[in-house]
């Protein structure tokens, strides 16, 4: 299983970080060991001063797939989700500086939270999906898929090219604006339209 997270895929995100508007979507990849446990709280690594959120509509893969059509794609997938992207981002900030792969900055353990699913069915429309995080009970992302650059089965479609999609996998479309850094004691709750799919605590 393999998470497969996108990059730079929100307009305001992409203005606030000052990147460039990316031509193709920024593909990276975490390893399994890069999810937070269930239950267990966020621990900040000794290794990073500015630890950020970044929270992100996921899509649970369910079947193996390659080279998929974009209007094929909505068959790949039945499961919605909501999680977060942690990253370092003064390590990130020097990798980028170097031209260096940012892994380091952004899988490592416990760097992504997959809270709960949801059936697709749930949904009129994924590419209208309401999603929030709230930082002790103050919103401080608010999003909705139809602002994302490349929509969920354009994604699909695009990674496919590259990876093959095995059940199981797991997508991260991307952030909203927002982003910024959590500290000991933070509490993480995160909701797709009225409906929390997660709480962390960080330590």
């Amino acid at each position: 299983m393999k998470l497969i997270c996108i990059g730079r895929n929100y307009t305001k995100h992409i203005e606030e970080l000052k990147n460039e508007k990316p031509t193709d979507p920024v593909v990276f990849l975490k390893p399994d060991t890069a999810i937070l446990l269930k239950k267990q709280p966020f621990f900040i690594p000794d290794f990073s001063d500015d630890v950020h959120h970044e929270v992100e509509i996921l899509v649970k893969i369910n079947k193996v797939g390659k080279h998929i059509d974009r209007k094929f794609a909505h068959k790949y997938y039945d499961e919605i989700g909501l999680g977060i992207d942690f990253t370092a981002r003064d390590l990130q900030s020097q990798l980028k500086e170097k031209g260096l792969p940012w892994e380091k900055a952004k899988a490592f353990d416990g760097a992504a939270v997959v809270g709960k699913w949801l059936p697709k069915t749930n949904f009129k429309n994924v590419d209208n999906i309401q999603f929030k995080l709230l930082k002790n009970n103050v919103v401080v992302q608010d999003g909705n898929t139809n602002l994302m650059l490349w929509k969920i089965d354009e994604l699909i479609e695009y990674v496919s090219k590259y990876f093959t999609l095995k059940i199981g996998d797991i997508i991260f479309t991307g952030t909203p604006a927002g982003v910024g850094k959590v500290v000991a004691n933070d509490k993480l709750n995160g909701y797709i339209e009225n409906i929390e799919l997660f709480s962390i605590t960080v330590k």
